[in-house]
């Protein structure tokens, strides 16, 4: 994965935190550039992206190697004396790498909550994030930060019609929201099967689309298609008994995640969780295991 340029990202965070030039500590968000230790540095558990392609850091690492790290990483000062990463988890990487001891970095103050808002943020901005992860930090911003459509769309610099569609991503089945994590199908795809509601007539159009490597338009056509079917010569699936619906209930409450059960007349059936990344897929393994 290269890091290209997204064109119209929204506005720099410049415009939305306030930068200072003397570093004071405070409830408020301020900022002063420093080098900082490598060693010093803990992650920012509000990184949305969790995955990191190992030729991409090597090609960054080159760089650094040439060039030293250009952009400061951000942080935060942490009462332990480490800094905690709010923006620059793949530089430090690719510094690491290149055999560097320490990194230039923008040290700011800030709560919780405005940390937690300027990593997003800056993410979303900067980083480039796949479709769900977008969806998910869009909605760590909503819910986290308690923020209304409307002022979200004005941080990230974004039509709230963009951020309602990348939200309704997050209502489709887990099997077409793993597509979409892993690049098997484009949003553009996504947004095509979200009103197709029968979930069989949903998975046949979505495997279509995979196997048959389907263009947007035709998964458009299909989908379009499919609404037009009397319901009569559909083949659908029941209901699942009232025992496996209740145990699809208990495991999303669980794990907080997708979580979908299948279930064919003869009892057969597969049980599928979705996890968003490395770490995801471990808290719901050790979940499993207790």
């Amino acid at each position: 994965m290269t890091n290209k340029k997204s064109g119209g990202l929204g506005r720099g965070l410049s415009s939305i935190l306030p930068d200072t030039k003397d570093f004071e500590m405070s409830n408020t968000v301020t900022a002063a550039i420093s080098t900082i230790p490598l060693k010093k540095i803990v992650a920012n558990p509000y990184q949305p992206r969790k995955e990191f392609a190992p030729e991409a850091l090597e090609e960054l690492a080159q760089s650094i190697r040439q060039q030293g790290v250009i952009t400061p990483v951000t942080v935060r000062k942490m009462p332990d004396d480490t800094y905690q990463l709010i923006a620059g988890e793949r530089r430090c990487r690719a510094a690491q790498l290149a055999g560097l001891k320490e990194v230039p970095a923008y040290v700011r103050v800030a709560t919780d909550n405005q940390m937690m808002e300027m990593a997003l943020v800056e993410n979303i901005q900067r980083e480039n994030l796949n479709a769900m992860e977008v969806a998910l930090a869009y909605k760590a911003l909503i819910e986290e930060c308690r923020l209304t459509h409307d002022q979200l769309s004005e941080k990230v610099g974004k039509n709230r019609s963009t951020i309602t569609n990348y939200l309704r991503l997050l209502n489709l089945p887990a099997e077409t929201q793993l597509a979409l994590s892993n690049d098997q199908i484009s949003m553009a795809h996504a947004r095509a099967l979200i009103n197709v509601e029968d979930i069989d007539l949903h998975l046949e159009i979505l495997h279509a689309i995979i196997d048959r490597h389907l263009s947007v338009h035709q998964a458009e056509e299909m989908a379009k298609n499919a609404k037009k079917k009397p319901v009569a010569p559909v083949k659908k699936r029941g209901e699942l008994p009232a025992v496996h619906a209740a145990a699809q209930s208990r495991l999303k409450e669980r794990l907080q995640s997708a979580v979908e059960i299948k279930r064919s007349q003869r009892g057969k059936g597969s049980l599928t969780i979705l996890f968003n990344s490395d770490s995801d897929f471990e808290r719901i393994v050790s979940l499993l295991e207790k």
